[in-house]
Parts: structure tokens; sequence; C-alpha cells
């Protein structure tokens, strides 16, 4: 066979999207990486997802990355890092609790909030859009689902922020903040379920969650704990990151603004195309459990596979036109996962972020970047730090 290419994962400038992985998935359907096998085609990415020979590989990241604490511990214990029937005990505490019908109750809620941070950008014709509109969208979704005043915002949504830190590829340099935040969340879980307990709050997602605790009676308080947590951190940053993710697509693109302005009916299809085109979590992960063989290619037990969300879902053999486009018809993307380990809250990311993305389209007339966006790397979890924009209002 070949040898394979090589794709450095650890340049401070490498990305998913980049050249050097469009060429990489020309020549073979798969990379190998400092990190493990980097997978880039869609018709494999689908395989893996669906093959019990793999577990859940993000189990190993604070090991692949050398970070050790409070977050670290969280993490391997957390509904992501474990499998078979404890990650199925987990996931059976937080799937019912956030069922499809439930999350569009709180519709009319996402639906205000995006609509009053939309009257303070009326006021203006310039704002940092994540400071201004993201982080406190974010952060007001997510005290709503648990049951909180939305003015405790910035608690949830700067600690969830800072978790964020820990799934960058140069997470070790941000180990003490991101240990801290994990801390914070973990307290602010305790005396939600408590407020629970106390009979003050029996309709939230953290009531839902007890309840389903109680009636199931096999998870432990710790368990509770961090399932909330990884809640709060998946539903912070995936919204606040992938509004700022799909407002500059919309910026570099302005007919699709267009388009989607003449249209709401393309919001939940414009989402999903903000996740293919430029995806927040750039890979999935996955280990195989035993050798493998693939394509001629034998995959070791122990290696660890990135399935690489952008290059997958932009694969030739399944997207004719690369471009941006609001309204092509496409294969579905795996910027939520797969499989087992699905992603739990992806209904609800793609509920409130349609929410704000309404809201927006009605108040933004034309919009575009005022000075130079600064990104995290455009790796492992990626997003805008500061997106600086000016616009007409509608």
């Amino acid at each position: 066979m070949t040898a394979l290419p090589y794709l450095d994962l650890t340049d401070p400038e490498f990305s998913t999207r980049g050249p050097e992985v469009l060429a990489a998935r020309d020549q073979n359907w798969c990379a190998e990486t400092p990190f493990g096998l980097a997978v880039l085609r869609y018709r494999e990415v689908g395989r893996i997802l669906r093959d019990r020979r793999f577990r859940q590989g993000s189990h190993n990241w604070p090991d692949t990355v050398g970070i050790d604490g409070a977050f670290a511990d969280f993490w391997r214990d957390s509904v992501i890092g474990r499998e078979g029937t404890e990650h199925q005990k987990l996931r059976a505490l937080a799937v019912p609790a956030l069922s499809e019908d439930y999350v569009l109750s709180l519709k009319p809620a996402f639906d205000e909030i995006a609509r009053d941070l939309c009257a303070g950008l009326r006021e203006t014709d310039h704002c940092e859009f994540q400071s201004a509109f993201c982080e406190p969208f974010a952060g007001q979704a997510i005290t709503t689902l648990l049951g909180m005043e939305r003015e405790a915002w910035p608690l949830v949504a700067h600690n969830a922020a800072d978790l964020g830190l820990a799934m960058g590829i140069h997470a070790k340099q941000y180990e003490e903040r991101f240990n801290a935040a994990c801390e914070t969340l973990f307290q602010l879980a305790d005396e939600l379920v408590a407020k629970v307990r106390r009979g003050e709050d029996g309709s939230s997602y953290v009531a839902r969650m007890v309840a389903e605790f109680d009636r199931n009676g096999d998870c432990t308080h710790a368990e509770l704990l961090n399932t909330i947590v990884i809640s709060i951190f998946g539903g912070v940053d995936t919204t606040r990151a992938l509004l700022g993710l799909g407002l500059s697509l919309f910026i570099e693109n302005p007919a699709q603004w267009d388009t989607l302005r003449a249209d709401e009916s393309l919001i939940p299809a414009a989402v999903e195309e903000f996740i293919r085109a430029r995806p927040t979590t750039t890979w999935s992960t996955r280990e195989a459990l035993e050798d493998v063989e693939m394509n001629g290619l034998t995959i070791a037990k122990g290696t660890v596979v990135h399935l690489l969300v952008h290059a997958s879902a932009r694969d030739p053999e399944v997207c004719d036109d690369p471009r941006f486009d609001i309204t092509a018809k496409r294969r579905k993307h795996f910027g939520f996962g797969g499989g087992a380990h699905h992603c739990i809250g992806h209904f609800v990311a793609r509920t409130d972020t349609g929410c704000a993305l309404n809201a927006l389209r009605q108040t933004f007339r034309t919009v575009r970047y005022d000075g130079n966006p600064e990104w995290l790397p455009d790796s492992g979890n990626t997003g805008a730090l500061k997106l600086p924009i000016r616009y007409e209002v509608a």
C-alpha cells in the first residue's frame, strides 16, 4: 500500500479546512497525524461511526494533550468518556430530559432572548459580535434550560467558555483556567440539584434530570452532576461558536444573507450548512478496540482516528459544489458525531441557533467585518475570539 499523507495537527497554522487537508483527501481516505489517523472521506467516516469495533476516542483527550486536574477527571468520567453499559446508563438520564417536545417548549423563551439582544444591536451600527450577541445569547439560553434567572448568564457562559479551552491542541497553557471553571460549574450543578430537591424547581432540564435519576436509581450523585456539567459545556460552547462561525460565512457570502432574509423557511438548512462549511467541533474521535481492516489498511488496536467534519462533508463523492449554499440539497453531516455517541444536545443547538438566526435576519439588512476577526485554531473545538462587525439595520 502507498504511504499515507501526513497532516501536522500540532501546527498552530493548521486548518481542518486547509488545502493540505483537501490534497490529502484526494490522495487517500485517511492520513497520518501526531494524534493517530485522520479520516477524510464521507463513506469511511460514516462506516467508523457505526462500527462497534471502535469506541469513543475522546476519553483519551487529556492524555493526548497532557492535561490533568479537575477537567481531566470530569472528562474521563463523563458520558463522552464512558462506553458500553456505563455510557448507556448516563445517556438514559439526559436523552429523555431533552426530549424534542421539551426543547420546543423553550422556543418562545429563546426567541425572546434573541429579540431582546437584537434590540440592543439596533441602537448602533457596529459591535463585537461574540460579546454583544453570541455569548449572552448562549448563556441566557442555557440559564433558561437550567431554570435560572437570565441575569445569571455571565457565570454560566464565561465558565463554559473557559472549559472550551481544554478542547484545543494547545490546552496545556490554559490548564489552571479551565480547571477552576470546572470546579465552579460542578458547584453550580450541585446547587441546582439542591434547589430541585427543596421543591423550588419542578420543570427545568435539571428537574427533569433529577426525575430521571430517581426513576433510574442506578446513578450516583456525582454522575448526575457530571451529566449536568457536560450539558452546560456543550450547550454554551456549541451555540456561541456556531453563531459566530455562521455569521462569518454570511459576511463572506452576502448573497446568501439576502436569500435567508427573504425566506425564513431556510433557517434550518442554514444551521446545517454552517456545520458542514465551518464546524465548531472539527472532528469526532474514535479508538479501535481491535485490529480493524479497512480499504486494505490495518488499523491496529488502540489507534485513535479523528473523523474530520469539513473534509467528509465536502467530499466530492457526496458534494458536487463545496461553496457555502443554504439552498443546496446535501447529505447529512457528521458535525454531531454519530452512532452510540451521537450528540445528546444536538436538538437544543439546532433549535436555539435557529431562533437566534431568525432574529438576526430581521435585524441586519447588510453586515460586514469591521476589522480583522480573531479565531481559535481551526482544529479541535474552534470559533471566534473576537468578531467585529458593522451593519445596516433592517
